[in-house]
């Protein structure tokens, strides 16, 4: 299977990484093009002003709309959970969200990086999904915070009462960095969507 990273800024290796160890192709993504041959894509933390930016210089933004609009699984991890966004409230004025999950979000609100914490989460979907249900291990760098969800969103997670991972239909958010250790259990919830 063939699943996308978008690749024009942000940690991109770290997901390939996971992806593989998972028995899935890892597909950079950069253009149009590379987004047309893939079953589901990640978009990485990075920077969410940068990456929009760079999604429209590309002309990537509304072929990815699309995509999603079709049904395509995503995982957005920090900076991608704002792109996936419905609304970012403290972005540029000229910052596109995908709207793919229903949720309005505040960038890096859980702090500076001097501010960064691990904490670990209690994710039922687990179970349901047939994973091992212990807590996962979670890393938060300049995290961004879900001001409010709509009706159809699930929250899979929280951190003091606010939702760090989010689910709507085969979309899935995270403000945290599951990439950044060896649990893949995030990134077989996103290939379980595929498959």
């Amino acid at each position: 299977m063939d699943v996308g990273i978008l690749a024009l800024q942000g940690a991109v290796e770290p997901h390939a990484r996971s992806l593989t160890r998972l028995g899935a192709r890892p597909v950079e993504v950069r253009t149009p093009a590379d987004l047309d041959g893939v079953g589901a894509l990640v978009l990485p933390g990075g920077e969410s002003t940068t990456i929009s930016m760079l999604l429209e210089r590309q002309g990537l933004f509304d072929p990815l709309v699309e995509r999603l609009e079709a049904g395509m699984p995503a995982l957005g991890t920090c900076a991608g959970m704002i792109l996936l966004a419905a609304e970012v409230l403290d972005g540029r004025a000229d910052q596109r969200c995908a709207g793919a999950i229903d949720l309005v979000v505040r960038r890096n609100a859980f702090g500076r990086q001097v501010d960064s914490f691990e904490t670990d989460l209690d994710i039922g979907a687990f179970t349901e999904s047939g994973l091992d249900p212990t807590p996962f291990h979670a890393v938060f760098i300049r995290a961004p915070v879900v001001d409010s969800t709509g009706p159809a969103v699930e929250v899979l997670a929280s951190v003091d009462g606010a939702p760090v991972l989010c689910r709507q239909g085969c979309v899935i958010v995270s403000s945290f960095h599951p990439e950044l250790g060896d649990d893949l259990r995030i990134h077989q919830l996103l290939i379980n969507e595929v498959t």
